[in-house]
């Protein structure tokens, strides 16, 4: 058999696997948008398939049921908060390690900004004890939580950052960093502050960083 006609054998199956992805891509933005907006118990498989323009069949087909959908999609948003965060620590490795917790901050409430879901998921999932939120928690939260927390400690240590429970303080920088976005169009509303500007959010990341990291970091003699 010629390389032509094996070519030619194989196309089909490559153009199928292209739509496979393209719809479980759909599939997934379609049910963070979801799930973020409605919770779990609130969000219908066929509401999703609506959403994402495809065949209610086709999420059995890819992902066997709900949960294992709201798995997939809880996946990619804290993956690529976790990219987005460690590419970060990667850009400034060579700065202070308040810069670099800066430059976290800074990371985040951008992140925050482009992923909504990302905080809107924990607040629907935290709202009742469930075996989402606990495998959210062991999955993506804890490991996060734990690193971030040993930074906050050394920065506490060369009295740059506040004392006190570092891993409380951590939850108040996030809180800070991403709950501000989470109530973007209250505080619109309300403040007049378009939280979701670029002005805003370097001034939210500086505001953190002043508050919580008040002292300078120096070099041992």
């Amino acid at each position: 058999m010629s390389e032509e006609t094996i070519e030619a054998a194989d196309r089909p199956a490559r153009k199928q696997q292209q739509r496979s992805v393209v719809t479980q891509q759909k599939l997934l933005d379609a049910a963070i948008e979801a799930f973020s907006e409605n919770g779990f118990k609130g969000t219908s498989t066929r509401d999703i398939a609506e959403r994402a323009g495809v065949h209610h069949p086709l999420i059995t087909y890819h992902f066997k049921n709900k949960d294992r959908l709201w798995r997939a999609a809880a996946d990619k948003v804290f993956r690529d908060f976790g990219r987005s965060l460690a590419a970060s620590l990667e850009d400034h490795q060579d700065e202070s390690p308040k810069q670099r917790m800066a430059s976290m901050i800074k990371a985040y409430v951008y992140y925050a900004r482009s992923q909504p879901a990302l905080h809107k998921v924990m607040v629907q999932e935290s709202s009742y004890p469930n075996p989402r939120l606990d495998w959210l928690i062991e999955t993506h939260l804890k490991p996060l939580f734990d690193a971030t927390a040993i930074m906050i400690e050394e920065l506490q240590k060369a009295g740059v950052a506040v004392q006190g429970n570092p891993m409380l303080l951590f939850n108040m920088i996030r809180l800070s960093s991403g709950g501000l976005l989470a109530l973007a169009n209250e505080i619109k509303t309300s403040s007049g502050i378009d939280v979701e500007s670029d002005e805003t959010l370097d001034e939210i990341s500086d505001m953190i960083v002043n508050v919580f990291l008040p002292g300078e970091f120096r070099q041992p003699a």
